[in-house]
């Protein structure tokens, strides 16, 4: 395989698009290799790279199966709840805490504050 051609930033030719760009459409790579590459420069920093696929050669996208939704949810509701109290908090908890806000922050919790209350707000 030879050198893939390269494009300037928003001067690549039609037939040419990116996976969001597929995707956009209805539309995923289906296996091809990537056909060309898009640069953008940047001043201090290497260019941004986006790699390109042939339209002609995608395919439509897999529709979403009732066992596919079915893991999805699954996924999701593992995401929501904490590990340490197994509860659904409700909202997706952050890596960086590892569990909810109130098993997080006990101390706020216990006096029925919020994460973001300032301890100089008016009640």
């Amino acid at each position: 395989m030879g050198a893939l051609p390269v494009y300037r930033w928003r001067l690549a030719p039609d037939g040419y698009a990116t996976r969001r760009q597929l995707r956009a459409a209805g539309l995923r790579p289906g296996g091809q290799e990537v056909a060309a590459q898009l640069e953008r420069p940047r001043r201090r920093r290497g260019p941004l790279v986006a790699y390109l696929y042939r339209v002609d050669r995608a395919k439509p996208v897999r529709p979403m199966t009732p066992g596919r939704w079915a893991a999805l949810a699954k996924a999701n509701a593992a995401r929501r709840t904490c590990p340490e109290c197994r509860r659904d908090a409700g909202y997706v908890i952050p890596p960086s805490l590892g569990t909810c806000t109130t098993c997080a922050f006990p101390d706020n919790a216990l006096e029925g504050a919020s994460w973001n209350s300032s301890p100089h707000t008016a009640r």
